[in-house]
This record gives structure tokens, C-alpha cells and sequence, in this order.
């Protein structure tokens, strides 16, 4: 079973940068994708980032490509969502998600395991 925690989440303005760790417990961290998912309100949850168990392996959806990266350290059992050039529609509760699969996926059904969501909010 895994865990996952995220942080980092915050107020920023737009045009500023943010940086999400997620961090994981459990001996299979190391051997799933990694997911980053967002919801904002009224709205369906929106797939952000997802990396394969090497990080080897990325994509991104098309709101956010250019100005996000996402990262993991398997040493340290922590995915991370680097934001930048953030806008007011990037505000959200970002969830990261532990896939059942090696790879990373776009489907929120591919991922067992999420976290508490850290909440981003952007101001104009």
C-alpha cells in the first residue's frame, strides 16, 4: 500500500512560480507511474503530469505544457510538479496519484492510490 502527502501548495500571482512535492510511503513508489491531477471548482478533475516509474517517461496535458515539469526522486519515495508562468485558470487542488501501472497515465481510473490534494491559487 502506498501513501502519498502532498505540499508546497500556496497564493502566488500570476506569472509566478510554484513548486508541489508529493511525498510517498511504501516499498512500491519506486516501481509505479506517478500522476499530478487537478479540480477546480464546479469543474471535472483534469489530468496535469504523469512520469513512468524512471522518470524516464513524460507528458503533460495540453493546459500546462511548457510551463509545468514534473520530476521524481525514487531515492527519496517524493514526485514533484514544478510551475511556472502560472496563470489565475491554473487555480486548483492538485492531487497526486500512484499509478498500478509501470508506466504514467492520462486516466485517473489507471492510478490506486491519491493524495489529500494541496490547494494552488493563482491571483490576477
Amino acid at each position: 500500500q502506498v501513501q502519498l502527502v502532498e505540499s508546497g501548495g500556496g497564493l502566488v500571482q500570476a506569472g509566478g512560480s510554484l513548486r508541489l512535492s508529493c511525498a510517498a510511503s511504501g516499498r512500491t513508489f519506486s516501481t509505479v507511474g506517478m500522476g499530478w491531477f487537478r479540480q477546480a471548482p464546479g469543474k471535472e478533475r483534469e489530468f496535469v503530469a504523469s512520469t513512468s516509474w524512471s522518470g524516464g517517461s513524460r507528458a503533460y496535458g495540453n493546459s500546462v505544457k511548457g510551463r509545468f515539469t514534473i520530476s521524481r526522486d525514487n531515492a527519496k519515495n517524493t514526485a514533484y510538479l514544478e510551475m511556472n508562468s502560472l496563470k489565475p485558470e491554473d487555480t486548483a487542488v492538485y492531487y497526486c496519484a500512484a499509478a498500478r501501472v509501470t508506466y504514467g497515465s492520462m486516466r485517473s481510473n489507471d492510478y490506486e492510490y491519491w493524495g489529500q490534494g494541496t490547494q494552488v491559487t493563482v491571483s490576477s
